[in-house]
């Protein structure tokens, strides 16, 4: 088998772990609690999030954008769930949004 086909291979089953990873990052951090269902207050669901986030996926520097709107609040109320995200979470959890959150 060559080197290329393994890689791809390897990849191949590696996406599905970084999906179920993202999602699971999202129970972990306690996101489901607000944009689950049943939906919390305002919260969008996370369906509706992903929708809106492909709509720039592929655009430059737009991850980055959903990202510091993410924890600097803005394009967003204040919300105080946020503020304990680390950049690097809220860098996954934004990425698996971009990915269609599934």
């Amino acid at each position: 088998m060559s080197r290329r086909r393994l890689a791809a291979g390897l990849l191949g089953l590696a996406l599905p772990l970084a999906s179920q990873a993202s999602s699971s990052l999202a129970s972990e951090m306690g996101c489901y609690n607000c944009h689950g269902q049943p939906m919390r207050a305002e919260a969008p669901s996370f369906e509706r999030l992903s929708a809106k986030f492909a709509k720039r996926n592929g655009q430059a520097g737009a991850e980055q954008h959903a990202v510091d709107e993410l924890l600097q609040g803005e394009g967003f109320r204040h919300i105080p769930a946020h503020e304990h995200l680390s950049p690097e979470t809220a860098r996954k959890l934004v990425h698996w949004l971009f990915e269609g959150g599934k």
